[in-house]
């Protein structure tokens, strides 16, 4: 009498067993003990069509354990692997690159293929992901574009929409509403796109999160290989920077000279210094003897928080010289800071920061952009973002004929490279300088002879007859 059971069969030289399952045929492996409890480990994988298939495939995975790159199959999703993976990486990135990671996994990822099994994601799987964002990647209406386009039709009939209509529009506060018809009066509109889809930079960002994050997956033995890793390269759109003349920026800064924050418009002009390093820097890193700042702390936002963090990069930690002007407006800011110090006692903030409220409380850095702006709208000019200033501030040291390693280290890239790269277009003048450059080391040298010689001309004259 036979009992039914499916005899599992083995090979020598090869660690598991072969076994039918149903029509087919599977296999089942002993990855030895777990490193922290001991227990035994197994796995199994089925779906074979013949048995020599099975044999092939665990010997494979025989190889893949002796070479510590074997994974053990799993049920488990992209979604799954994405919160187990933010959650961990929450310790090893900034605070504004977890945010984005986050936003980028919630908004873009897991309503796609957060469902598949992660084993299952191929670069095929990848590359169609691509295609959908930079086609159809937008997950709602963008509110700003939502009432611009009402404040326009407005606008055009011969009634502008109060801040009401357009917060009503679009689903906002009324605060947001009289912001953003600042923002339309004063010129700053919004980028819509022509379709549904995701700017080529976005689809980078995500790409990037997710080349990390499968990188994670490899090492952790999840999966076989990173399928992000020879996706489509997506080709990015460079962007036109936005820049001030000189005249424009000496403008900017006389309608900003009674402003409180003075010193910190300098700083933003004459040292392309970021927003959230202005935000985050210490009375102890100044020294006025010396005419440096060190940038070390900022103030990021993350998820419309601010945040203190350490910098982006170790280039973005540096060194700052100030000019003579500069020093004198932060000399001039410690003052202020030591009256109203005095002035609060007790009550006075503790972070010790160079760009405060009076009563030493931190400046939200959200705060700093909208004054940039309203003191924009003031001086009547061309609508800029306050990190064009930045742009400004390279562009004009390119102009000026400083270094570009030195740019380089004055704003902080990590390489030369990416600062000539970003900045040259914007720079043609060094292109013609380079042409200059180089002719003159040889063509200034050359005697100017007709420009046909007389024997030459003979010769033409002879082979036309």
């Amino acid at each position: 009498m036979t009992t039914g059971r499916k005899k599992k069969r083995t090979r020598r030289g090869i660690s598991g067993t072969v076994y039918p399952r149903g029509r087919k045929w599977a296999y089942l492996i002993d990855l030895g003990p777990d490193a922290l409890t001991g227990d035994r480990r197994r796995d199994s994988r089925s779906g074979f069509l013949t048995e020599d298939e099975a044999w092939e495939a665990l010997a494979e995975a025989n190889a893949k354990l002796r070479a510590s790159t074997y994974t053990k199959n799993s049920p488990r999703t992209v979604q799954q692997f994405l919160d187990e993976w933010l959650a961990a990486s929450k310790i090893s990135v900034k605070p504004t690159t977890h945010s984005n990671y986050s936003s980028y996994a919630k908004y873009y990822v897991i309503p796609i293929i957060g469902g598949r099994k992660l084993q299952d994601v191929s670069t095929e799987t990848i590359n169609r992901l691509y295609t959908h964002l930079l086609e159809n990647g937008r997950t709602g209406s963008d509110t700003n574009v939502t009432m611009y386009e009402l404040w326009r039709a407005g606008v055009a009939a011969g009634r502008e929409p109060t801040p009401r209509e357009l917060a009503s529009a679009a689903g906002i506060t009324y605060s947001a509403g009289v912001r953003a018809r600042q923002r339309f009066r004063a010129g700053r509109l919004p980028n819509a796109r022509a379709n549904g889809g995701l700017e080529p930079r976005s689809v980078q960002s995500i790409h990037i999160m997710l080349n990390r994050a499968f990188a994670d997956a490899v090492t952790w033995k999840y999966i076989d290989a990173n399928p992000v890793k020879h996706a489509a390269r997506i080709r990015r759109s460079r962007r036109e920077h936005n820049v001030w003349t000189p005249d424009q920026l000496r403008q900017f800064l006389a309608t900003a000279r009674s402003d409180r924050y003075f010193a910190m418009w300098m700083m933003f002009a004459t040292t392309g210094i970021r927003r959230s390093e202005a935000a985050g820097a210490l009375v102890k890193r100044l020294d006025l003897s010396a005419r440096t700042l060190t940038v070390f702390e900022t103030r990021v936002v993350a998820a419309g928080k601010a945040q203190t963090s350490d910098g982006k990069s170790e280039r973005s930690r540096r060194m700052l010289a100030l000019d003579e002007r500069t020093a004198a407006e932060l000399a001039a800011r410690l003052r202020t800071l030591d009256a109203e110090r005095a002035a609060f006692g007790d009550d006075y903030g503790g972070d010790g920061l160079l760009f405060c409220w009076p009563d030493g409380r931190p400046i939200h850095p959200d705060t700093i952009t909208e004054q940039f702006n309203r003191l924009v709208d003031r001086a009547g000019l061309l609508p800029i973002r306050l990190h064009d200033v930045r742009h400004t501030y390279a562009t004009m040291a390119l102009r000026a004929g400083v270094n570009p390693k030195i740019v380089s280290e004055r704003l902080g890239h990590a390489t030369v490279a990416f600062t000539l790269d970003t900045y040259t277009d914007d720079v043609p003048e060094l292109h013609h300088a380079a042409a200059e450059a180089v002719s003159s080391l040889f063509l200034e040298s050359v005697t100017e002879e007709p420009a046909t010689r007389p024997e030459d001309a003979e010769r033409d004259e002879d082979d036309r007859s």
